[in-house]
């Protein structure tokens, strides 16, 4: 199997100063899954345990003079540090600003090899990132996993084809920000975050205990797919009794997740996303965060770039 490619400015852009900061706080070891047409980065579809998360990009988002083959219908994947990635590239942005001065352009190109490590008889496979000056060049390995095999992959695969059913019904967060803030506070109050999502456009987060109870509500968001319109005689009702009141006529849901986890979906804010959408998947089995980005300068989905993340359920909610 072989991969080969020249990482574009953007490219360096989007991972070193966005995707790659935000991706690490769901989970230092990733699995970097190259395509034909894409890349992704994939956070425990292997396995039932944490965040979900998938960051794919179109191959012309990061990458210019891509070259791949594998026997596996040209698709390869391994597990890497993302911090080591990280480190590599901004050490490669850091030599390159240091030639761009005299050299007419610098190159970062990326590529798998197999290489002997020290008291190594066998050769181990990495990921190089060798960065081109005008009289030298930079070379750094990053060590992976053994590549996944056809049976891997193919699970790989099914588990990411898995991952890209939307819910029903989508509702878009107004500010990350004041949801950071409030994630904040509600480590110190519990464990366990209760999300109620109605299709009328009503967000819900609540931290409990016996002594206390933190949480906020955004009503009347933009909503995506299914949706209703609230009834006159909830509008002057608590929260606790719209959200009872939606759930027991079938258009609400609400579930339990880790106030961990929360947070750790609430860190892909550092990619700068434009919007941000929260639903929750039929039967309440996970719920969803899904990341918009446009297009520099308009209003447009940049459809080379998408981030999604699945939040385990700690109860399987109601609805």
């Amino acid at each position: 199997m072989k991969f080969k490619a020249f990482v574009t400015d953007n490219g360096v852009n989007l991972l070193e100063k966005r995707f790659l900061p935000a991706l690490e706080k769901t989970g230092k070891s990733c699995h970097l899954y190259l395509t034909r047409d894409h890349a992704l980065f994939l956070h425990n579809l292997l396995n039932g345990d944490g965040v979900h998360s998938v960051a794919q990009f179109r191959k012309e988002a990061l990458f210019h003079d891509y070259r791949i083959s594998s026997n596996n219908d040209d698709r390869i994947a391994f597990a890497l540090d993302l911090s080591l990635l990280l480190r590599a590239l901004r050490s490669a942005v850091a030599v390159a600003s240091e030639y761009s001065a005299s050299a007419s352009s610098t190159r970062l190109e990326i590529k798998l090899v197999k290489k002997l490590s020290p008291n190594s008889t066998q050769p181990m496979p990495f990921l190089t990132l060798e960065t081109r000056g005008y009289k030298s060049a930079v070379i750094q390995d990053i060590p992976i996993s053994k590549p996944l095999s056809r049976a891997q992959v193919t699970e790989l695969q099914s588990a990411l084809d898995s991952a890209q059913d939307l819910p029903p019904t989508l509702v878009q967060v107004p500010d990350l920000n004041q949801l950071l803030n409030l994630v904040d506070r509600m480590k110190l109050v519990g464990d366990v975050v209760n999300v109620f999502i109605s299709r009328h456009g009503d967000l819900s987060v609540q931290v409990s205990t016996t002594l206390i109870s933190l949480g906020a509500e955004f009503r009347r968001l933009v909503v995506i797919g299914e949706q209703t319109n609230a009834p006159s005689e909830d509008q002057n009702l608590s929260a606790h009794a719209r959200s009872s009141r939606s759930i027991s006529r079938g258009d609400g849901q609400s579930v339990q997740v880790s106030v961990k986890h929360f947070a750790k979906s609430l860190q892909c804010h550092l990619a700068r996303p434009d919007s941000a959408f929260y639903g929750i998947a039929p039967q309440g089995s996970c719920l969803t965060v899904i990341f918009q980005f446009f297009i520099p300068g308009s209003r447009e989905t940049d459809k080379s770039i998408s981030l999604h993340c699945r939040l385990p359920v700690l109860d399987p909610g109601s609805g």
